[in-house]
């Protein structure tokens, strides 16, 4: 059965949310097709509460879209899963942030993993995602390159040997079982990383792809029986009132 997944990138950056969509037709199934999408106006890079709060918008915008050209299910590409309820009470497929799905996967091969991600001002959110969605007993420790996700698109390549001397540290000092990549730009970087570290290096966008695919397949949608029933109809206004 053909099925369409919506990647979002929550951010306005259009060289990222090709990187994403790269990693995630990388996985894709024959019968899947990819459409990776971001919004055209808010933040180009999200490293921050005032970021996703402003991110969040974009994303809604995303899935009404998606919604209305019939899409199968949408994943949101921000490791901090902006909006994410929201846009599940938006849509009527499946909706799977990639922090979300990095988690889940890592505990399906490992017993505790440890988090490479990008600003140490972001820890603070991914401690709040762990907690949130009950895996903070499963996370062994967080590690942040210390440079900014935009550096990750640069050209230089500093951000991507950041990224795989933190994941080196996290294999000799962590204890963990497996390492999960805390931004969607470091995508395209997961393959590589596994087989170098000889242990799993999760890519939350791969993750969520094969979660999106399963969750179609088996015929599920997100379930409009409880919280996430579509939003309660009411009129919205001035800026907003393209999301009724």
């Amino acid at each position: 059965m053909m099925s369409v997944i919506q990647v979002i990138n929550p951010n306005t950056s259009a060289a990222m949310t090709e990187t994403i969509g790269a990693a995630a037709r990388a996985v894709a199934a024959p019968g899947t097709e990819i459409v990776a999408v971001c919004p055209s106006h808010g933040v180009e890079s999200i490293e921050g509460h005032f970021d996703e709060a402003i991110a969040a918008i974009g994303v809604l915008e995303q899935i009404k879209r998606g919604k209305e050209q019939g899409v199968s299910g949408h994943i949101i590409a921000c490791f901090g899963d902006p909006g994410l309820l929201a846009a599940r009470e938006l849509a009527s497929g499946p909706v799977i942030g990639i922090a979300e799905a990095a988690m889940h996967t890592a505990t399906l091969v490992a017993t505790r993993f440890s988090i490479v991600t990008t600003l140490p001002r972001t820890l603070v959110i991914a401690r709040h995602l762990l907690q949130q969605y009950g895996f903070t007993h499963h996370c062994a420790a967080l590690h942040a390159i210390d440079l900014p996700v935009l550096a990750l698109e640069d050209g230089s390549g500093v951000a991507q040997e950041k990224v795989r001397q933190r994941c080196m540290q996290a294999k000799r000092e962590d204890g963990s079982g497996a390492i999960v990549l805390g931004c969607g730009g470091m995508a395209t970087l997961a393959q590589d990383l596994t087989k170098e570290l000889g242990m799993p290096v999760i890519d939350g966008v791969s993750a969520a792809v094969k979660m999106v695919e399963s969750l179609v397949a088996l015929g599920f949608g997100t379930s409009k029986h409880g919280d996430l029933d579509y939003p309660l109809e009411k009129p919205l206004s001035g800026a907003f009132q393209h999301l009724n």
